[in-house]
């Protein structure tokens, strides 16, 4: 499968970094590039991308309304956010307008490519630093009663427990798998049933569920 990826940045520099590294996949294809939201709405509904990659903070629309916009006339896009390290503001906005995911500019190239691929087939990819300041965020920001989860429906076992705890330090399911040497469709399962044991409606807040319970 070709993956279609729309690079959204206003740097130029940065778009030409990005398209040069998609290129050297075989199964990624750059349809287009924006340098701004106004241009990335519009490209996306000409080109039909698989995944965007967008900057947050661009002058005049910046990235969350045009992930809100291109969610809305497109919701099976897959839009994967890139921000910096101190661009902690954008991060839960961008998450409540649809980004599948969070990636610094500055990951290693196979990171972001691993980033896209992922995104591709409906994962959700964090770089784990963000993912941590994410989850140090929403602790600090909100009360308690904003951010109590329910408590288990059933124990967790032995293995959840594991899975959530690697969860928790940003690892992907791909990840985790190798670490537990289990495939990474057990890995899938175990997740799934941790969002529904906790009431956790993405791996952020299970996540988050994993730092306030003490996950192992």
């Amino acid at each position: 499968m070709t993956i279609r990826v729309l690079i959204v940045d206003d740097q130029q520099l940065v778009r030409a970094g990005l398209r040069m590294l998609c290129h050297t996949a075989d199964d990624l294809e750059v349809i287009g590039e924006a340098s701004g939201g106004s241009d990335a709405v519009r490209l996306a509904a000409a080109t039909a991308p698989d995944v965007v990659l967008m900057d947050l903070r661009m002058p005049g629309m910046d990235g969350i309304r045009a992930t809100e916009r291109i969610l809305a006339a497109r919701p099976s896009a897959r839009v994967l956010a890139l921000t910096t390290f101190d661009d902690d503001d954008h991060l839960y906005p961008a998450l409540e307008a649809g980004a599948c995911g969070f990636l610094v500019k500055d990951a290693a190239p196979a990171d972001l490519l691993d980033g896209i691929r992922r995104a591709a087939i409906g994962e959700r990819p964090f770089s784990p630093d963000v993912l941590h300041r994410l989850v140090e965020s929403a602790v600090a920001a909100r009360s308690d009663g904003e951010l109590a989860t329910p408590p288990d429906l059933f124990p967790l076992t032995r293995r959840e427990a594991d899975v959530l705890a690697l969860l928790t330090e940003g690892l992907s399911n791909a990840e985790i798998a190798a670490r537990l040497v289990l495939g990474v469709t057990t890995v899938k399962t175990h997740v799934t049933n941790l969002m529904a044991k906790t009431g956790s409606p993405n791996r952020v807040r299970l996540a988050i569920y994993g730092l306030r319970h003490g996950a192992p």
